[in-house]
C-alpha cells in the first residue's frame, strides 16, 4: 500500500489534470458506471473553549473504470467566530493553521488497500476543478472577466481553473481584509500574467462581470439576488453564500459536490 504526503501528491498532480480526471469521472457518473456518498459530519462537544466542538467527516466515491473507491475523512476543531461583521467557520486539527484531511483508497476489483493519502494540496485542487468545470460547460465561452468574492486559498484555486478552461483577463477582488486582498492581488497577477484590481465591496467585485466565483468561510449570504446580471455564471463554495430566495429567473444548473453553478437567464433564453 501507498503511503503519500502532501509533497508527493504536488509532484504529479496540477489543475489540468485534475480537470480531465473529474470530467471523465462525472461522464461516468452519468453513466450509472461510477457513484458517490454524499458527506456526513459528527460533531461532538469538545471542552476547548476556543473550539467548542470536535467534528469528524466522511464522504466516499468509487469508479468502474478505474477499479477504486476512495473515501475522504477529515478531523476538525470547529468554532463559528463572528469577525469582519459575519459569522465565519474556523476550523484546525492539533494547532490553529493545520489541518488533517486523509484519502483512504481501496481496489474495487480485489478489495485490497492501495493507498492512504494526504489531502492538503489534492483537496484544494479538487474543489477548485469542479468549479473549473462549472465554468467550462455552463459560463459563455466569451467569459473573460471575474468577480472574486474572497482572497484565501480557494479563491486562488478556483481561478487557477477557470484560467484552463476560459480566456481570463481580468479579476476584480473584495475581501474585508485588505491586507489579503493585496496580497491576492500581487500573486495572481504575476501568476497568471492578468489584470487583477482590487475593489472596495462584495458589490462592484462582480458588477459586469462574466463569472462571479464566491470562495469566503462565511455563514452568511454575500451576493445578492438582485445583482444578478444576464449571461452572469455564478460559482460558490457553499450554498450559505448566495441567498436562498433565488427568483424564478435563476435555475440552479448543475451541483458537482461542494460546488454549485448558477446562470442568469433572458426571459426566453439562457445565454451560454
Amino acid at each position: 500500500m501507498l503511503i503519500l504526503n502532501n509533497d508527493d501528491v504536488s509532484k504529479v498532480l496540477d489543475m489540468r489534470l485534475c480537470l480531465s480526471a473529474l470530467d471523465s469521472v462525472f461522464q461516468e457518473l452519468a453513466a450509472g458506471d461510477a457513484t458517490g456518498m454524499g458527506r456526513i459530519d459528527l460533531y461532538v462537544p469538545s471542552a476547548v473553549e476556543s473550539a467548542p466542538y470536535y467534528r469528524w467527516a466522511v464522504m466516499t466515491g468509487g469508479s468502474k473504470r478505474d477499479g477504486l473507491v476512495c473515501a475522504r475523512m477529515l478531523s476538525d476543531m470547529v468554532a463559528w467566530p463572528k469577525e469582519f461583521s459575519r459569522i465565519r467557520e474556523n476550523k484546525y486539527a492539533q494547532a490553529p493553521g493545520t489541518f488533517c484531511g486523509l484519502l483512504f483508497l481501496f481496489s474495487a476489483r480485489d478489495a485490497a488497500p492501495v493507498a492512504m493519502i494526504n489531502d492538503g494540496i489534492l483537496q484544494h485542487v479538487r474543489v477548485g476543478g469542479g468549479a473549473g468545470l462549472g465554468v467550462k460547460y455552463l459560463s459563455r465561452q466569451s467569459s473573460h472577466v471575474v468577480g472574486m468574492i474572497g482572497s484565501g486559498g480557494m479563491a486562488r484555486t478556483y481561478l487557477e481553473a477557470f484560467c484552463q478552461v476560459r480566456n481570463i483577463t481580468k479579476v476584480k477582488v473584495y475581501s474585508p481584509n485588505r491586507k489579503n486582498v493585496l496580497k491576492y492581488a500581487e500573486e495572481v497577477s504575476k501568476r497568471h500574467g492578468i489584470e487583477v484590481e482590487p475593489v472596495a465591496s462584495a458589490r462592484e467585485a462582480v458588477r459586469a462581470v462574466d463569472i462571479v466565483s464566491i470562495c469566503t468561510s462565511t455563514n452568511e449570504p454575500v451576493f445578492e439576488n438582485d445583482w444578478l446580471e444576464p449571461g452572469m455564471h455564478v460559482t460558490n463554495l457553499s450554498s450559505a453564500d448566495v441567498q436562498s430566495n433565488l427568483p424564478q429567473e435563476v435555475d440552479v444548473v448543475v451541483r458537482a459536490g461542494e460546488e454549485i453553478s448558477r446562470l442568469a437567464k433572458t426571459k426566453d433564453n439562457v445565454i451560454y
